[in-house]
Parts: structure tokens; C-alpha cells; sequence
């Protein structure tokens, strides 16, 4: 039987610490948990949220209906060809831990993307990135199991329809599915994408290999001396997206502000560094109430302790509004809001 918990805490179940609770709490750890969940009239009728490791989240106080923990478990490797190893994860594996494991079996192509807190199986719904990868580069298909009966369904990457921090899930399908197991291509000849600054300079820094277990190691070291540890200090990693620009918009602010961090984005269109303008407007290491901007990277809110969702929503706005009326640029807050 699946356990059904009543006014559970979700404090230590999300990054950032906010002070939480649900109405009713459920974990899945395979499909006939979630098929005996759904069996139950009653509970089908609630608003359900699935929750993974709770690091791109903002949650209010009390969480309505029913919220479900995935925590299938699982990695293995389903095959491979002449070109690639094809790797399947639980949705509820320790994300981390699965990019270590596949380094630590010799497959690369997930190394930039390591450190990054949450789960498997929610990767894909923000299509995760970090110095020049995403998770879209690297999936080859998921499996994910309707939340309306149960039904199991294979997306493949395309019909994923990703995008910078978003994907299908996140959009027309978003609070449909419950996401079990994710399966990622990874070339045997996979490139080492070092094109970032910080990589170069942390590997030449450390003398650290050029192989993927070495930048493995150099964006972990990066990370560890820019992010702040969850464990430590609240907080739910980069909080705004780097916003996308029409050029002429971005050159007219070069005219202005010569020292703007941009990079292109595709025709005619440019992105911007979120922290840089965070940190312009006078936002690093600045705080609201129990909440601010992180005193090393202005793009991180941190909780300072005891912040709920309002505390977080009043900093959003303020640090919006700022750098809106200063650059005349619109930042989106990238976590998901319950």
C-alpha cells in the first residue's frame, strides 16, 4: 500500500527552504504505486503536484490536494551501437550522482552538467543547462506515466518540444505527467565542450586533463566557488533566465552600458547575463527581509532562514522593477511557482 500522509512538512523537501506543508503527501517509487494512487476516486478528484528533488521550485505555505514524490529508482545501460551508449535513468535517481556514475563508467557527454541539484526526472521539464550543454543535447527519449489513468507514454526528443529552460512539459502538457525514466544518447566520441572562461581557466588553474572526468572536475570547482551549497544556505541555484533580446536592442544598450555581458542568440537575437544586470542594479548581496541576491553570484536569491513564498515573490518584483527601469530588459524568474 502507498502511504498517504496528511499535513506533511515540505520544508527539507525543496532548495530553497521556503516553509511549506502539503494536504496530502504520496511517493512513487514504481508504476502500481501511482496506478493504486489513481484507483481512489477521491484522491484522482485532487489538484496533484509532483514534486522531484524540489530544487527548482517555489512553494507556498500550505500545498492543496495531493503532492507526489517520485522516487523511482534505476540505472542501467540498454544498449549500444558503433556511435553511442544508450543509458537509462529512474526519474527519482540523484541527478549528480547519475552523471558521476556514467563518467565513472567511462561514457561521457554529461560532464558539464554536473552538480546540478534534482532529480532525473526533472531535468527534461527545464531542460536543464550549464556551461554550453543542455539535457535536450543528450536525450534520446522518456517514459512518462499520465497522471489521469495511469497510461504509460514514450516522448521522444523532438516531441519534448525543448527550449532555453522549458519543454512541453513546462507548457501545453505541464501537471499531465509523472516522468519515470529518462534514456540519454551518449556518443562514444562525445566533444569536450570547454568554450566557457571559467572551464579554461579552472583546468589550466588545476592542470586538470583534458577528458570528461577532468572537466567534470572543473565545473564542479566552478560551481562549488560561484553556487551556494543548499545545504548550507537556501536557495534554488540560478533564479532569473538570461534574457533573449532583439540585437538592435542590445547594441542600443551597448551605447549606453559599453561594459554589457551579451551573447548571441540566434538571427538577430541576443541573450543577456542575467547577474550581470542583477548586479548593476544594485542587487548582489543585497537583501529583503529574510531573502537577497547571493553576495558572490547576484543571479542566486538565497533564504537567509525562515522565508515563505510571499518574502521571495516581493524580492522577484523588486529586483524586476529595478532592472527594468534601468536597462528597460524584462527578467523571468526561472523556477516554477506553486
Amino acid at each position: 500500500m502507498t502511504a498517504i500522509h496528511t499535513d506533511a512538512a515540505l520544508t527539507s523537501l525543496n532548495t530553497l527552504g521556503l516553509t511549506a506543508s502539503a494536504a496530502r503527501f504520496a511517493t512513487v517509487r514504481e508504476h502500481a504505486d501511482l496506478l493504486q494512487l489513481l484507483a481512489d476516486a477521491t484522491l484522482r478528484a485532487q489538484l496533484w503536484h509532483v514534486l522531484g528533488g524540489g530544487s527548482n521550485l517555489v512553494l507556498p505555505e500550505r500545498v492543496e490536494g495531493l503532492t507526489v514524490q517520485v522516487a523511482v529508482p534505476g540505472r542501467r545501460l540498454l544498449r549500444e551501437d558503433d556511435d553511442a551508449y544508450y543509458v537509462a535513468a529512474g526519474g527519482g535517481e540523484n541527478w549528480h550522482d547519475f552523471v558521476q556514475w556514467t563518467l565513472a563508467q567511462g561514457w561521457g557527454g554529461l560532464e558539464n552538467l554536473s552538480l546540478i541539484p534534482g532529480t532525473v526526472g526533472a531535468a527534461p521539464i527545464q531542460n536543464i543547462g550549464a556551461y554550453g550543454v543542455e539535457v535536450k543535447d543528450r536525450l534520446f527519449a522518456l517514459t512518462a506515466w499520465s497522471l489521469q489513468d495511469g497510461a504509460p507514454r514514450v516522448f521522444s526528443n523532438a516531441e519534448c518540444a525543448f527550449a532555453y529552460r522549458d519543454s512541453i512539459f513546462k507548457q501545453a502538457e505541464a501537471g499531465r505527467w509523472l516522468i519515470a525514466e529518462v534514456v540519454f544518447r551518449l556518443p562514444k566520441n562525445a566533444p569536450l565542450v570547454t568554450g566557457y572562461g571559467d572551464l579554461q581557466q579552472e583546468i589550466a588553474a588545476q592542470g586538470l586533463p583534458l577528458s570528461h572526468a577532468g572537466v567534470a572536475q572543473a565545473v564542479m570547482a566552478v560551481r562549488r566557488r560561484k553556487l551556494p551549497d543548499p545545504a548550507q544556505i537556501g536557495n534554488a541555484g540560478s533564479f532569473f533566465k538570461n534574457p533573449i533580446i532583439a540585437a538592435s536592442q542590445r547594441d542600443a544598450l551597448l551605447q549606453q552600458f559599453p561594459q554589457l555581458v551579451s551573447y548571441p542568440a540566434g538571427e538577430g537575437l541576443a541573450k543577456l547575463a542575467a547577474g550581470w544586470l542583477i548586479e548593476q542594479a544594485g542587487w548582489k548581496g543585497r537583501r529583503l527581509g529574510p531573502v537577497g541576491m547571493y553576495e558572490k553570484q547576484a543571479l542566486v536569491l538565497v533564504n537567509h532562514g525562515g522565508a515563505a513564498r510571499a518574502d521571495v515573490a516581493a524580492l522577484t518584483a523588486a529586483v524586476q522593477g529595478d532592472v527594468a527601469a534601468r536597462f528597460g530588459v524584462q527578467l523571468e524568474a526561472e523556477p516554477v511557482w506553486w
